[in-house]
């Protein structure tokens, strides 16, 4: 079975201050710099191919969430799935208040130039769960930024300019506390408690799907892949700035250019369907797929929602036209 190789990019990022938390995963970033992880597939047997794709997880994941979805795209394209800063195998930030969506996209900036330097990339699609569709916006709808190729095709999972307040306080309840479990079996089951909504998996899907959710710690057991901090600028966000945020999330959306498909849970509470029909309207006027008995989010393991993505990434010029 293929896997795919770890990578690394330095990036730029706010100045360090104090001392960060060692374990044996993650150490203190430079001054000024971190490291991003990616995963990097590739089965076509062209390792300069020029199709990338660019699959960026949700908020408290990381980029093994895509291994599924990856394998499949990944006899027709270059893969990349990037462990946003502070999770995974990247660097955690000195300065907590860096964990948002600008720090985000300027990382995947220089990703993305490292990936065109090395092979360059004529065709780029995004796709992007939740938070990661957030940056895909970014990316997407802002003109003039330093792209290697425009984004062509575009997928957004389960996410859109505006984000219900109360789902965002029910991720609030359990973002950041990390505690030590026993076991991986132990720390999926406790992942499952709060994830329900990603809809049904089998016991050893789930076991799959967490299996890079936890790292170990010196003293034994694990604990959760990311530093708890990323939820220092959650935590800080009021109603009142969700809402004028909301504003430019649509001025970016509606500057969006590529194809783009919006992927929604049927019962999710953080995309409603009338956001969803409004996405349909404006902007890039995305063409939704529903998933029904899941809500926030699909995690695009199960075969109807990996064809729907492999489809719409696939699909030949013409077809996308018609």
């Amino acid at each position: 079975m293929i896997e795919p190789t770890l990578n690394y990019v330095l990036c730029s990022g706010p100045a360090a201050e104090g001392t960060l938390p060692v374990t044996p995963a993650i150490e203190p970033a430079p001054c000024g710099q971190h490291r991003m992880a990616y995963w990097e597939w590739n089965a076509t047997g062209n390792p300069a191919h020029p199709h990338v794709v660019m699959c960026v997880h949700g908020l408290s994941r990381q980029g093994r969430d895509f291994d599924t979805l990856a394998r499949a795209l990944s006899p027709h394209a270059r893969v990349i799935c990037p462990d946003v800063v502070g999770r995974g195998h990247s660097d955690w930030l000195a300065d907590p208040l860096g964990y948002q969506i600008p720090q985000y996209a300027a990382d995947m900036l220089a990703l993305l130039a490292q990936v065109h330097h090395a092979a360059p990339i004529a065709t780029l699609d995004w796709v992007g769960t939740s938070m990661g569709g957030l940056i895909g916006m970014a990316v997407a709808g802002q003109a003039g930024l330093p792209l290697p190729a425009p984004v062509r095709r575009l997928v957004l999972n389960d996410v859109g300019p505006t984000i219900q307040w109360e789902a965002l306080q029910r991720i609030g309840q359990y973002l950041g506390q990390l505690v030590r479990f026993e076991s991986l079996q132990q720390a999926a089951d406790a992942m499952w408690a709060v994830s329900t909504s990603f809809g049904p998996h089998t016991p050893a899907q789930w076991l799959e799907l967490s299996r890079a959710m936890v790292r170990p710690l010196p003293e034994g057991g694990v604990t959760l892949h990311y530093d708890p901090r990323i939820v220092v600028p959650f935590k800080s966000l009021t109603q009142a700035a969700a809402l004028e945020g909301e504003k430019t999330l649509w001025q970016l959306y509606d500057h969006i250019t590529a194809h783009t498909l919006l992927l929604r849970g049927a019962q999710s509470d953080l995309l409603t369907r009338d956001t969803a029909h409004a996405m349909a309207l404006r902007g890039p006027r995305a063409h939704m797929v529903e998933f029904d008995g899941v809500g926030h989010a699909p995690t695009l393991v199960a075969p109807d929602q990996v064809a729907a993505v492999t489809g719409f990434l696939l699909a030949s010029e013409s077809v996308m036209a018609g």
